[in-house]
């Protein structure tokens, strides 16, 4: 059953830094293969949960590697019966 999980993910680096490690993140998240949409504060994923809680994880450890001393994730979970899409949630609002 597809979910929509958000991610916002604030790691204790320096400032100058700070942009970079949050591309680094956004460019896993695309590696992973699921379909996700970036926002000006958190970027919304699709998939299976357990899935995308694994990205999460690694999201986590992913700031660590690159030097952050903490990690301040923020994290909202829909799920819905028969499965939830980010586009049915959008589309409307995209422009054609």
């Amino acid at each position: 059953m597809n979910c929509n999980v958000s991610l916002q993910i604030i790691p204790n680096v320096p400032d100058a830094g700070l942009y970079a490690l949050v591309d680094r993140v956004i460019a896993m998240i695309r590696d992973s293969g699921v379909k996700y949409v970036v926002g000006p504060m958190e970027t919304t994923m699709e998939g299976e949960l357990h899935a995308l809680l694994g990205i999460v994880e690694r999201a986590q450890d992913l700031c660590f590697q690159y030097g952050a001393t903490r990690v301040l994730a923020v994290v909202k979970i829909d799920c819905k019966a028969g499965g939830v899409t980010i586009d049915e949630k959008i589309a409307k609002y995209r422009c054609t």
